[in-house]
């Protein structure tokens, strides 16, 4: 819930001035990319830190109608103001003309930390103006057994309960020919630590809570590119903990509080409900009790029932032809989805203008995308999670950081 979000980071020193209705995120244990999850940053426009650009079209039409994105920082600059915004996972980069197709959202779920620190490249613009804090209070990853198909999900939280605040970027972005504005995001990913290096070879960015780390990742007066905001990048040094959960959680649409309950207690009513009580002990204030005692009590009413999420009945496939561990949702149309779209930038690329040359545009439909010339050096992905020694199919570590829980 926004509220309680609000609540714990105000505890933490992280002030937060506005912040959506809790109808506006969606509240689930599977949370996928393409939904809505809470975003923290500082209140700024939607060209983000820095002066206004001298083309509208560089921030998403925001110089030509301030109003939607309009900053309260601007009636203050001296005082930074932050706020929680509700965002789509799957940064599209303001300079995309058309709404993108789902397959192309997956591409960008995930920045890695390493194409930050190349100049130019598709994440030049935002990394430089538009930084923000991804809250969570966990996120699955997929472990997939040396030498069989088998894939075990697992739940990664902090050790000490606290929320998990995963360092991103943030665009806003408006279609030619119409008015509305869509605001998304993406999460950084850095080399995993030692704790989770058996299940990943990388990891969000996750950064301490109310910490001098975060205040720099979100000052609005660092508007250009800089080692010590790279030097943020890096893997997480606290405790966490890690273990197996439900199966269940592979299938995009499924619900249920049980998935975030170790797999020794899923088939265990009694267990389950134990585990959300442990919870309510640890519990602080009236709202955050409120909340574990729904879970408590839906967990005794329903044990460990799957829900299906009514507004999200995506059939989940297992694939082998993507670079992830994780299930894979189908369109809703159910038509297949297109491995061909090159739209992202290389992440070696130099790039003087703010947007990129109009063949690099996000489209909608495929097919039409003109070759590229090719100069026979090897480059990496901005956003695939695998090394340039790995092979893309083979071994474990190879997947994306893909499904987060909010």
């Amino acid at each position: 819930r926004a509220a309680f979000v609000r609540r714990q980071l105000q505890e933490h020193d992280m002030p937060v001035e506005d912040a959506p209705d809790d109808d506006d995120v969606r509240q689930t244990y599977n949370f996928a990319p393409g939904n809505h999850g809470l975003v923290y940053r500082a209140d700024l426009p939607d060209w983000g830190a820095g002066n206004a650009p001298q083309d509208a079209s560089q921030d998403g039409g925001a110089a030509e109608d301030p109003a939607p994105g309009k900053s309260t920082q601007l009636d203050a600059p001296r005082e930074t103001r932050y706020k929680l915004q509700s965002m789509k996972w799957g940064l599209i980069p303001f300079w995309t003309k058309r709404n993108p197709d789902y397959a192309t959202i997956l591409r960008t779920i995930n920045a890695r930390d390493d194409s930050l620190a190349s100049k130019g490249g598709m994440w030049h613009s935002m990394k430089q103006r538009k930084r923000c804090i991804v809250v969570a209070q966990g996120f699955y990853e997929w472990l997939k057994k040396g030498g069989s198909k088998e894939k075990i999900p697992h739940y990664v939280k902090r050790k000490d309960e606290q929320l998990m605040c995963f360092a991103g970027l943030w665009d806003c972005v408006r279609y030619e020919g119409t008015d509305e504005k869509q605001y998304t995001y993406t999460i950084i990913t850095t080399d995993s630590n030692k704790q989770l290096s058996f299940l990943h070879d990388r990891m969000p960015v996750i950064l301490e809570n109310g910490s001098d780390q975060i205040r720099t990742w979100l000052d609005p007066g660092r508007s250009e590119w800089s080692k010590e905001l790279q030097s943020l990048l890096k893997p997480f040094s606290g405790e966490l903990e890690c273990y197996p959960v439900s199966k269940e959680v592979g299938k995009v649409g499924n619900n249920s509080p049980a998935f975030i309950v170790p797999v020794a207690s899923s088939q265990n009513k009694n267990n389950i409900a134990n585990f959300f009580g442990n919870a309510k002990k640890c519990a602080k204030g009236g709202e955050e009790e409120e909340i574990v005692k729904e879970e408590v009590q839906a967990v005794e009413e329903e044990g460990s029932a799957v829900k299906e999420e009514a507004d999200d009945r995506r059939i989940t496939i297992d694939q082998s032809s993507m670079e992830d561990n994780a299930p894979f949702p189908v369109p809703a149309s159910g038509l297949p989805m297109s491995k061909g779209i090159k739209r992202e930038l290389d992440a070696d690329a130099d790039t003087d203008d703010e947007e990129p040359p109009e063949t690099k545009v996000i489209k909608s439909e495929v097919g039409n995308a003109p070759k590229k010339k090719t100069s026979g050096k090897q480059t990496r992905s901005a956003t695939k999670n695998t090394t340039k020694k790995a092979s893309p199919m083979i071994g474990k570590g190879s997947q994306k950081i893909t499904t987060f829980l909010k």
